[in-house]
C-alpha cells in the first residue's frame, strides 16, 4: 500500500467555530473497518433514508461492480484522472490498495461542513489513521464483523476476489481488527441490521454534540 498525506490547505477551508449552540456545530465522522464488513451498505442506507448527513463519495480507479453507479456509489476515474486530482491536492487522503487507487475528495467535505452539515467519510483502516493525523477532531467509528468466519462468507459471496486475493484480504482483516483501540467507538456490523447500525451512528453523533467539549473540526 502507498498512502499519501495531502497538502496543508484543507484546514484553511473548513468552517471556523461559531458562537452559540454547540449542537449546531458540524461533525466529521470517519467510518472504517475491514474489507467486506459492510461500510458501503451502511453509507448507502444512510443516504437513501434521507438522514441529515452528507455522505462523501469516494473516488476510485477500480472497475464498477454489478449494480454500482458512477457518482452515486463511487466516482469511477481513470488512472490519469485520479493522478490529476493527486497533483492538484484534491484528496484529504488517498491510497493504492490491491492495485487500485481510492481517494476522499476534500471539496465535498469542506462544502458540507461550511453549510453546517455533518459529514460521513468511509475509508479503510489505514486511511482512517491518516485522517486522524490530519484532523484528530473527527469522530472515528470502527465497524467490527461478528466473526472472521462471517466476514469470510461475505467476501466469498461478492465473487470479486480470487482465492489468493481472498486469503490476503482475510489476513489483512485480522490485523485491522486489532486496530479498534485507536478508534473512538466500535459497532458490530450484523447483516440485515443496517437500520440498527445507522441508529447507533446517529446516537454517537448526538452524544458527541452533547459533550462539554465536543469534537469539532475547526481552523
Amino acid at each position: 500500500m502507498n498512502y499519501k498525506t495531502p497538502g496543508p490547505d484543507l484546514k484553511r477551508r473548513l468552517p471556523t467555530k461559531r458562537r452559540g449552540d454547540r449542537s449546531s456545530q458540524p461533525l466529521l465522522v470517519v467510518l472504517s473497518g475491514p474489507s467486506g464488513v459492510g461500510k458501503d451498505a451502511v453509507v448507502t442506507t444512510m443516504r437513501k433514508s434521507g438522514r441529515p448527513f452528507h455522505c462523501v463519495i469516494t473516488a476510485t480507479t477500480r472497475p464498477e461492480r454489478a449494480g454500482e453507479r458512477n457518482g452515486v456509489d463511487y466516482h469511477f476515474l481513470s488512472e490519469r484522472e485520479f493522478q490529476h486530482m493527486i497533483d492538484q491536492h484534491q484528496f484529504l487522503e488517498w491510497a493504492s490498495v490491491y492495485g487500485n487507487c481510492y481517494g476522499v475528495p476534500k471539496d465535498e467535505i469542506a462544502s458540507a461542513l461550511s453549510k453546517g452539515v455533518d459529514v460521513i467519510v468511509k475509508v479503510d483502516v489505514q486511511g482512517a489513521r491518516t485522517i486522524k493525523k490530519i484532523l484528530p477532531q473527527a469522530v472515528f467509528i470502527f465497524l467490527m464483523p461478528p466473526s472472521v468466519e462471517e466476514l469470510e462468507e461475505r467476501l466469498r459471496k461478492r465473487h470479486s476476489e480470487s482465492s489468493a486475493d481472498l486469503a490476503l484480504r482475510l489476513a489483512k482483516a485480522r490485523k485491522e481488527m486489532q486496530s479498534v483501540q485507536h478508534f473512538d467507538y466500535v459497532i458490530t456490523s450484523h447483516q440485515h441490521k443496517l437500520d440498527e447500525i445507522v441508529s447507533q451512528i446517529e446516537a454517537i453523533v448526538a452524544g458527541e454534540k452533547r459533550r462539554v467539549k465536543p469534537s469539532i473540526v475547526e481552523l
